[in-house]
């Protein structure tokens, strides 16, 4: 069956809702020493992974959800991560644990509403990535904790997932810093590896082909942007329909 774009959201939103209606509960999550506690209410949400909260000093902050990386707003999944998230957080008091701010000047923390852990609901409803990238902003006792929900949701195709033509919103944003038709410079698009050296997102698809490529095929990096599909392994894209190119050694 063929999915076009307004099915395949209301397929996002309905497995979005059914996942976010589990409560994630870390015991105690782990945290980086000297981390600081804000509590407040949700006055904004910007995106899949970035709120606003007016603090009880009466003080607006804008934080970013650390340990996971939501679709851009200009991707496929973007808006739904955003209501997903807007459903869990707006309006309702949430406290974060945070340790620093990013070059934007954001809080960087964990958000939770009471012992529910939102960065977790939003990986887990499959509307967000695992940002292994930046893994060592998130407590070394909670990084396998990610990974294996993240894992999971990709595992039974929530969310995002569902379509198997996801662009990691890194790979999005260098593409648009590029001019956004282009390839992807090899230096820019290196998959984010795990703490145990395991990539991610390491196959690459071409949509308009059905044809897929590994980091040391030859066309690996002449996939244009807007074709790109990334898989975390080559049975993962045999399973969603895809062939290794011939050329590949």
């Amino acid at each position: 069956m063929q999915i076009n774009g307004p099915m395949l959201r209301r397929y996002l939103i309905a497995f979005s809702l059914v996942v976010t209606m589990l409560v994630w509960t870390v015991p105690g999550p782990g945290q980086p020493g000297n981390s600081k506690t804000l509590v407040g209410r949700v006055i904004g949400v910007s995106d899949g992974d970035t709120i606003v909260i007016l603090g009880r000093d009466q003080q607006q902050h804008k934080v970013r959800l650390n340990g996971i990386d939501a679709p851009e707003m200009g991707q496929e999944s973007g808006r739904v991560a955003k209501e997903n998230l807007s459903r869990l957080v707006f309006g309702r008091e949430v406290s974060v644990n945070w340790m620093k701010r990013d070059r934007y000047d954001r809080l960087l923390g964990r958000v939770f509403i009471g012992s529910t852990d939102v960065n977790l609901a939003q990986l887990g409803a499959g509307l967000a990535w695992y940002y292994r990238a930046y893994e060592s902003d998130v407590a070394a006792a909670d990084r396998s904790t990610f990974d294996r929900v993240e894992r999971e949701a990709r595992a039974a195709r929530r969310g995002l997932w569902r379509s198997g033509t996801a662009i990691p919103p890194w790979d999005y944003r260098t593409a648009a810093r590029t001019g956004g038709s282009g390839t992807i410079s090899p230096a820019s698009s290196s998959p984010p590896q795990t703490s145990t050296g395991a990539s991610f997102g390491a196959v690459r698809g071409n949509r308009n082909s059905g044809i897929y490529h590994l980091p040391d095929c030859p066309d690996y990096e002449k996939i244009s942007f807007r074709n790109r599909v990334s898989f975390r392994t080559e049975s993962e894209a045999k399973a969603s329909g895809f062939r290794k190119a011939r050329n590949c050694p």
